[in-house]
């Protein structure tokens, strides 16, 4: 029997699977990415007996292939939070979608398992811009403020390296990146002892420096909307600048636009941090979009869709003031 280990290449995505191996050791073959590269399923040559588990990585998005892996017999725990649509109806799937506004997936491991590895659930909740609910949960922990805010930098900081283009753009693959981290069963020794995540601090403070010279295209009381750059710096910020500027404009809607230099935009969008719904509607209406309520986004947004995405945001967020 093969096993497999399938997460998206995000904070949430490597503190949940962080989580489930600390609790429930393994040896499995890992399978991440881009944080876009969603269609991780694809990846798996399972066959019957295997055993394969899916974490925060969309099921609408997969599918096929994961109808394919139930049919030849395969074995798929799912654990997620963005938009899943129909879910196959099989008895090898134990499945886990919750899409409500306020939890991610490294929170709905964390329920599932009792809070047995639960701070590195507050990094991940961190990561994924659910501060709230990673304060009460650190909170109900006994972390100190200190603690919490370190916590929420390290979660920012794995979830910054999940962006980009192109591998290439990462400073880590994010296999690579859950490498490191898995040693650490606490996220305050990985802060403390490992070297790797000094370099991506830097790296993600010196990216954060530029993007604070970029200014909003158009901006109202209910949205604003970033063109960035096709450079390395915009490529990977971009989500870390959306969750940012969400909590600083907490009552209007955001997208980031980055240039992809060959006619198209990338496209990451948050709802008002203080009505998180509506991003995943808005982003399905165009080819390569998805996401969940409160973030989503488009992989390839074409030139000549640029004022219907423009428009549209507007209709969706209009009312969010």
């Amino acid at each position: 029997m093969a096993c497999y280990d399938v997460f998206n290449g995000d904070a949430d995505g490597i503190c949940a699977l962080q989580q489930l191996r600390l609790k429930s050791p393994r040896e499995a073959t890992l399978v991440s990415g881009l944080k876009r590269d969603i269609s991780l399923l694809l990846q798996v040559d399972a066959v019957s007996g295997d055993e394969i588990t899916v974490l925060d990585v969309s099921l609408d998005k997969n599918r096929d292939a994961l109808v394919d892996l139930l049919a030849r017999g395969v074995k798929v725990f799912y654990a997620d939070h963005h938009f899943a649509g129909d879910i196959p109806d099989s008895n090898l799937l134990d499945c886990h979608i919750d899409v409500a506004a306020d939890t991610c997936t490294s929170l709905i491991i964390n329920k599932l398992l009792g809070n047995a590895q639960a701070r590195w659930a507050v990094v991940g909740a961190y990561g994924d811009n659910f501060d709230q609910a990673a304060h009460e949960l650190g909170a109900s922990l006994g972390l100190s403020e200190d603690d919490q805010a370190e916590f929420q930098q390290l979660g920012i900081c794995l979830n910054y390296n999940g962006y980009g283009f192109e591998l290439e753009d990462l400073l880590f693959h994010p296999v690579d990146l859950f490498g490191l981290v898995h040693p650490f069963a606490d996220p305050a020794d990985f802060i403390a002892d490992e070297p790797a995540y000094g370099d991506l601090l830097a790296q993600y403070q010196d990216d954060m420096s530029r993007a604070q010279n970029a200014y909003a295209e158009s901006e109202s009381p209910s949205g604003a909307i970033y063109l960035l750059p096709n450079e390395g710096w915009a490529r990977r910020i971009v989500g870390v600048m959306g969750n940012q500027l969400a909590k600083q404009y907490p009552e209007r809607a955001h997208a980031l636009l980055v240039d992809m230099g060959d006619g198209h935009h990338r496209v990451s969008v948050r709802a008002p941090y203080n009505r998180k719904d509506g991003a995943d509607e808005l982003c399905r209406q165009f080819p390569s979009g998805g996401g969940r309520k409160a973030a989503a986004g488009i992989n390839a947004l074409a030139e000549d869709l640029l004022a219907q995405f423009i428009d549209r945001f507007n209709s969706q967020f209009g009312d969010a003031a």
